[in-house]
């Protein structure tokens, strides 16, 4: 049985890019949910609307912002995350930097933690390309 593909969105203010996106995802048969600000204390799962998860008890986050656009794919992996990819790519959507697969492991993380870690991942590898880039200098 295949299981349904799903996208959490984030941070898409540009109304042009987030139809643009929700067309093209639509199309491939990706169901979208929009994650509404201050859901940061929610569940990944919950926001999937997966069953076993309940909301957060409160939404208090220290008035934590994270100031990207995001996106998460639920069940879309090896050819077919690179299908979806390449046809937001073909179809003009503007890149979307963090974006994350939903895993047995942060289906279980709050939406704060996972953007917390994908901005320290982002930040790893920006510092490991600069790095490579003197190396290559020398």
């Amino acid at each position: 049985m295949k299981r349904e593909e799903q996208a959490l969105l984030y941070g898409i203010h540009d109304t042009e890019k987030f139809a643009l996106l929700m067309k093209t995802l639509r199309r491939l048969g990706v169901r979208v949910r929009e994650v509404p600000n201050g859901a940061w204390n929610e569940k990944v799962g919950f926001l999937l609307g997966m069953r076993g998860f309940q909301a957060a008890k409160s939404s208090d986050s220290e008035g934590f912002t994270f100031p990207h656009e995001v996106m998460v794919l639920q069940n879309v992996r090896n050819k077919r995350l690179e299908a979806v990819l390449k046809a937001l790519d073909d179809a003009g959507v503007e890149r979307i930097r963090f974006k994350s697969v939903v895993t047995p492991f942060n289906i279980l993380w709050t939406f704060r933690r996972l953007c917390e870690t994908m901005q320290r991942e982002h930040g790893a590898l920006a510092v490991s390309n600069e790095d490579l880039q003197r190396e290559g200098d020398i």
